[in-house]
């Protein structure tokens, strides 16, 4: 018996889902994706500072998998007659739902971020902003996490005619070690980027951002690299999600509340042993992935399926292309003291992107980094 397995979502998880269960027999994959691209999404602060990327079409990427491959928007999930609906109105029915659309930047949380701030988290506002930069001379960067971190000296490096700011509500790098953060605030100073730390914006406006204290802080352009949110598609589903819309699954990623819907990528709230959600990452997201399949075809053949086992690795950042800085760190993402920066660091961060567009097409490929 064939078993019609869905795949929602083309990025990092979705694709190496899909790839994977069109790999196993008896088997019909459909991934439905709203564009005909795949994102690399982790590269998009260097789109934004101006580098052409590599285009890498889906319907290349399945060539010859037997993907069946559709671009619309998903509308909904009718988990009674299980099936999908489409913007354009097509249905298609699955066996399996495999639930990967990723996340987006949250512009809701301050005024004015919707209306006049920039991201580097979808393909079109990277590119948006790479233009607008032809017309600015001073650019503020709202957020100090690693999304922030790489905007802010990517841009600080390629165009260096910018004044680049970032602002921050903490400690620049908090989640990393102390030779970790001096490297961090070291790379700054030499790119020219200023620093506001601990200090909360209250408003985003056409010409800057309002501090919590009522400070206007002047800026040709903002871009807005804090807080993420995930489609309500899931909870209109009816599905189990958390308090931030996250489909809940259990250890093998599937859904808590429908058995034949499995999570995985930022989407979807994965747990390690112990409870420690893991953060919304290609590095996690990737992994999540192959085990869910895994758990897919276990059941599918009368097997129990083995649980998700993952330990973190190191946090990789980008500083540019020429510098880089790796955060060694333990099986629940806390911090060694031990760091790599440089060139090297830069050429290691290069490797993992490229590893993790490779798995899209060798979705066997360890993912743990």
């Amino acid at each position: 018996m064939t078993t019609r397995i869905v795949v929602l979502g083309g990025g990092y998880s979705g694709q190496i889902a899909a790839q994977a269960a069109a790999r196993a027999k008896d088997v019909v994959v459909t991934l439905v994706n709203d564009r005909d691209r795949f994102v690399e999404r982790v590269r998009l602060h260097q789109v934004a500072a101006g580098e052409d990327l590599r285009e890498r079409p889906l319907a290349e990427l399945v060539a010859g998998t037997g993907i069946h491959l559709v671009i619309d928007r998903v509308a909904a999930v009718d988990t009674d007659d299980r099936s999908v609906v489409l913007a354009g109105g097509e249905r298609l029915p699955y066996d399996t739902l495999v639930y990967a659309l990723g996340s987006r930047m949250d512009l809701s949380a301050v005024p004015g971020a919707a209306e006049h701030a920039h991201t580097v988290a979808v393909a079109e506002e990277a590119e948006r902003l790479r233009a607008r930069l032809r017309d600015g001379d001073v650019v503020t960067v709202v957020g100090g996490g690693l999304t922030g971190i790489e905007a802010a000296t990517e841009l600080a490096e390629q165009r260096p005619e910018l004044k680049v700011r970032l602002v921050t509500g903490g400690v620049l790098g908090a989640a990393l070690s102390e030779k970790a953060r001096r490297h961090l605030r070291r790379t700054f100073t030499r790119l020219g980027i200023e620093l506001r730390d601990q200090v909360d914006v209250a408003e985003v406006l056409a010409d800057g951002v309002v501090l919590a204290g009522g400070e206007h802080v002047p800026s040709d352009l903002v871009v807005w690299t804090t807080g993420f949110t995930v489609p309500a598609l899931a909870k209109d589903a009816g599905f189990a999600v958390d308090e931030h819309g996250r489909m809940v699954v259990d250890e093998t990623l599937r859904s808590t509340s429908h058995p034949d819907v499995y999570g995985v990528g930022d989407a979807a709230a994965v747990r390690r042993q112990g409870g420690q959600e893991l953060r919304m990452a290609c590095a996690t997201g990737m992994p999540s992935a192959q085990q869910a399949v895994r758990a897919i075809l276990a059941r599918r053949d009368g097997k129990d399926p083995k649980p998700f086992r993952f330990r973190y690795v190191n946090q990789c950042i980008s500083l540019g292309r020429r510098d880089g800085l790796i955060q060694f760190v333990n099986a629940d993402d806390r911090p060694k003291e031990a760091v790599l920066t440089g060139r090297l660091a830069a050429l290691y961060k290069e490797v993992i992107v490229r590893t993790a567009v490779t798995v899209q097409r060798h979705p066997s490929i360890p993912t743990s980094f």
